[in-house]
Formats: C-alpha cells, sequence, structure tokens
C-alpha cells in the first residue's frame, strides 16, 4: 500500500451531501437536467463503494420533495433533514449527526450554489469539516451566481471537483471489484 494524499476523498473518508434538489427548485436552475444526471452518477457510485448519503429538503411543503430521479435510487434509511434555514447546519440533528460521521470530507450537490450550498458548506468549515463542492452537480437560476458563489467557496477553503472525478477517488484502483460499475456511470451521457 502506498501512501495516499490526504486531499484525495475516499470512500471511506467522505460522505455525499445532497443539498435541496428539489420538485420545485431543480425546474429553475440553469442545467438542471445535467445537475439531476450527475447526482444520479454520484449516488449510484455511494451505494456501490459504500459511501454514505445524506439529504436535505428546504420547506418541502412548498418546494416539493427530491426530484423522483434522486429519491428513488436513495437508499433505505438515508437520511433526509428538512429545514427553513438556508443552512443544513441550522438544524441540530443534522449538526449531531455530521458531528458522529467518522467522515472527514462532505462531498456537497445540490441548489441554488450560491445560496443554501453556500451557506451549508461555510458553516461546515466552520465545524471542522473539509468540504468539496462538485461543480457539474450544483445549480443556480443564473451564471454570475453560480461563478461568484465557486470562487467564494474556493477562498474559503472549499474544494472544487467534479463528478467523475470523485467517483474515480472513491474507487481508488481498477482492482477494486466497483471499478466496473465506475467506469461504466463515467462512460454513461445524459441523452
Amino acid at each position: 500500500m502506498y501512501n495516499r494524499s490526504f486531499s484525495l476523498v475516499s470512500a471511506q473518508n467522505s460522505l455525499l451531501l445532497l443539498i435541496d434538489i428539489q420538485e420545485r427548485l431543480v425546474p429553475s436552475v440553469y442545467c438542471g437536467d445535467m445537475l439531476v444526471f450527475n447526482v444520479q452518477r454520484l449516488i449510484t457510485a455511494a451505494n456501490t463503494l459504500g459511501t454514505p448519503v445524506i439529504v436535505s429538503e428546504q420547506y418541502p411543503e412548498k418546494l416539493g420533495a427530491t426530484v423522483p430521479g434522486i429519491g428513488q435510487i436513495l437508499l433505505t434509511g438515508t437520511k433526509i433533514f428538512t429545514k427553513k434555514a438556508f443552512s443544513v447546519c441550522a438544524v441540530p440533528e443534522f449538526v449531531t449527526h455530521i458531528e458522529n460521521e467518522p467522515a472527514s470530507k462532505i462531498i456537497i450537490c445540490g441548489v441554488e450554489l450560491h445560496v443554501c450550498v453556500l451557506q451549508s458548506a461555510f458553516d461546515l468549515i466552520l465545524l471542522g469539516k473539509e468540504v468539496v463542492i462538485v461543480t457539474d452537480a450544483c445549480a443556480c437560476r443564473f451564471r454570475n451566481d453560480y461563478e461568484m458563489a465557486l470562487r467564494r467557496l474556493e477562498s474559503a477553503g472549499a474544494t472544487l471537483s467534479t463528478t467523475e472525478t470523485i467517483m474515480f477517488e472513491w474507487c481508488e484502483t481498477a482492482n477494486n471489484t466497483a471499478f466496473r460499475t465506475i467506469s461504466k456511470l463515467a462512460k454513461e451521457r445524459l441523452s
């Protein structure tokens, strides 16, 4: 075994956090179909490799549940935290859950990048977690908000990455029994 960089994520040192990918939010964001496609691939990879997945929903009574294409592939028992505050860290049960998780790295995707994702990420950094933003699995209504949010997140210490990069870091080697699944996910294209 070689000494692997601490900058890399692994299936064991991370969890996947899906923020507010909901029925009434996704249709209003730029490239919502690509967001859902990439989040589906991340969930499938996480489920295959045993990486925990948790979900937040912003005021679901008004904004709906997590979109069906994502909700249907979540494992039974996946924790879903509902909120009205923009940061999921305002939910005490979420903070307790995160503090009890062995994962040091929180892989984040969701809606909207410049509001709920950004505020949650900043608060998770304050809690001592390493935050990784999956740039092709986050979205906003407007491109300028997306670009400014990425700049702010990176300057605050968040790492920027992509769906495919995360999947292959989780997999680590072609000798992994999950490699065929990860490789197949990487080859998929949005139709």
